[in-house]
């Protein structure tokens, strides 16, 4: 009955043993998952730092192309006044004649008055136009929403009123 006893440490030195293995196992398992997290964290801020660097390329490039469109835009609308300032001043004999001289004096000072609005306007840069338009809602919000109002009621007649061309 003595081998009893030798067995039971036997069992026990293995127990111990397979204990330390896995303790080491786990260390070498929880050491090698730390180096993987870490390895993907810094590829996931990597690639952060790439999409925001995209972000910003992309965003720079809207707003050149946005500067460009408004710049654009500016253009067409001097373009406008001017040739409702020429069309009004062209009448404003015709309305001498059908209405009197004081319409058409009306006509020639409204002509003038565009003129003069799409100067200020051409001289202008787009900053300034900005800086003007904030305050003048600033002022006058209830204005301001009027004539927006008109402005696009007036654009969509006169988008909706011209025929497509097919060239």
């Amino acid at each position: 009955m003595t081998p009893a006893p030798t067995a039971g440490k036997e069992a026990k030195a293995k127990f111990a043993k397979a204990i330390e293995e896995a303790k080491a196992g786990a260390s070498a398992l929880g050491t090698q998952v730390q180096d993987t997290a870490g390895a993907y964290r810094e590829k996931m801020v990597d690639q952060g730092e790439a999409l925001i660097e995209e972000a910003k390329a992309a965003a720079g490039q809207a707003k050149e192309k946005a500067a460009a469109l408004a710049q654009e835009g500016k253009a067409r609308a001097v373009d406008g006044i001017a040739t409702v300032s020429k069309l009004v001043a062209e009448n404003a004999p015709v309305i001498d004649e059908k209405l009197g001289a004081k319409y058409g004096d009306y006509a020639r000072s409204a002509a003038k008055s565009l003129d003069q609005t799409a100067a200020k306007l051409e001289a202008k840069d787009l900053g300034e136009l900005g800086d003007d338009a904030r305050e003048f809602v600033r002022k006058s919000p209830a204005l301001a929403v009027g004539i927006a109002a008109a402005f696009g009621f007036f654009v969509s007649r006169l988008f909706r009123g011209s025929p497509k061309s097919d060239d």
